[in-house]
């Protein structure tokens, strides 16, 4: 056996650490957005129109920044496992600020400022994290697939757990954030450990500015459809809860259906990545949009007390979702293999884009709901006729008209050459 091959075997054996560090970014990722607001109003008596503003506003921060972080994760690179380090440090004590200790100034300034460093932290690491994926795919001979496979999959995993740590910890304490927050600080010094070798520069050692990533016609495409696919998704989750509790009137079903969507995404990622090995990515993620497209024209159709019936999309549109997840990136980073090796940029481009999507959504689904005369919450239940309709079209019909084009994009862009890639 050839040394090249002992060594790609060698480094199939760590895939398992990827998996665990993409669960810990995963798992930091979901406290933002469904347990901060909801903590820090029962917490601190602070409104949501406030702490919705300071999310916003973060966000617009988080994908302006991210293109910055990029250069930086680039520039850094012969030291990375330093500066991975330091933001790891960095994301488990903003996470402690966040839910285990009490405000010592306003609690809404302190809301920001926790997660103003968890939010750059967890930018650095997800860009550092895939531009590294990409010298280890290459390492073990065309393995981008199965690298994502393992790197989505744990992350999807890491999803589920942080969606139910809280209500599990309910029981057991009676600070459970608190608990929650030492318990991701374990998983990140976990998740440190097991990357601790990973984390070494490429055989390139040229840098790699954005204008050779934008100058690649192919890159420019697959940014761009990477813009596309993902709106519908963050269209989709901006409205979730609102159509499962006003269109679908199943209240209190809003938490089993969205972890039924994640789970239904971590079991289909590794199905997706055989798939790939099989027919290559392009194809199988073209099958992917296409069952994304059928769960959500089913959606359309979908009223008070189909709760069921939901649970069924949430199952295929989770699927669908898996193989987003899991092949976008991994052609892209196939791409980045052949033109820009050190990736760091090219990440940051990519976190910049899948960024703006759900920013973009925040921003215009929500007052567009509420000016045709949405009202929210439970106390609310029957919503104008108006206001049903415009949230059925924006929840199904809009990301169903996207992931078309997506699915055109795709099937238009000629990746023939990077497909022995991996």
């Amino acid at each position: 056996m050839s040394q090249a091959a002992v060594n790609a075997g060698q480094a199939r054996l760590r895939l398992p650490s990827y998996a665990l560090f993409a669960a810990m970014l995963a798992a930091a990722g979901l406290p933002i957005y469904i347990h901060a607001p909801k903590f820090y109003v029962d917490s601190y008596g602070l409104t949501l129109t406030a702490l919705g503003t300071v999310l916003f506003l973060l966000r617009l921060l988080d994908f302006v920044q991210d293109p910055l972080l990029g250069w930086l994760s680039e520039r850094t690179r012969h030291f990375r496992r330093t500066m991975v380090s330091g933001a790891v440090g960095l994301i488990a004590a903003s996470m402690y600020a966040l839910f285990a200790i009490e405000p010592p100034i306003a609690p809404i300034w302190w809301f920001a400022l926790s997660l103003t460093g968890l939010f750059s932290a967890f930018s650095f690491l997800t860009i550092s994290f895939y531009a590294q994926g990409v010298i280890k795919a290459e390492t073990m001979g065309a393995g981008h697939v199965r690298l994502a496979t393992w790197r989505e999959t744990g992350a999807l995993l890491g999803v589920c757990l942080a969606a139910i740590a809280p209500t599990v910890l309910m029981g057991m304490t009676d600070r459970p954030f608190a608990a929650f927050a030492i318990a991701f600080a374990v998983v990140c010094m976990l998740a440190m450990v097991a990357m601790r070798n990973e984390w070494v520069r490429g055989s390139t050692p040229q840098d790699t500015g954005f204008g050779v990533i934008l100058g690649d016609a192919t890159s420019r495409r697959l940014l761009l459809l990477a813009l596309v696919n993902a709106t519908p998704v963050a269209v989709t989750s901006t409205l979730f809860l609102f159509f499962v509790e006003s269109r679908l009137q199943a209240v209190g079903w809003e938490g089993p259906l969205l972890l039924l969507f994640f789970l239904a995404a971590a079991v289909s990622a590794p199905v997706w990545g055989k798939i790939a090995e099989r027919i290559g990515a392009k194809q199988a993620l073209l099958s992917g949009m296409v069952l994304a497209i059928v769960t959500f024209a089913f959606a359309v159709s979908l009223g008070a007390g189909d709760t069921t019936a939901f649970a069924i999309i949430c199952v295929a549109s989770g699927a669908a979702l898996g193989a987003d997840l899991t092949l976008l990136p991994a052609i892209f980073a196939r791409r980045m293999a052949r033109i820009a090796p050190n990736a760091g940029q090219a990440f940051g481009l990519w976190s910049f884009v899948s960024k703006f999507t759900l920013a973009f959504a925040a921003v215009s689904l929500l007052p567009l709901l509420e000016a045709n005369g949405f009202v929210s919450g439970v106390a609310n239940p029957m919503q104008p006729d108006s206001a049903l309709q415009t949230l059925t079209i924006l929840y199904a019909v809009v990301p169903c008209a996207l992931k078309c084009v997506a699915l055109g994009m795709l099937w238009a862009t000629d990746l023939s050459e990077d497909e022995n890639s991996g």
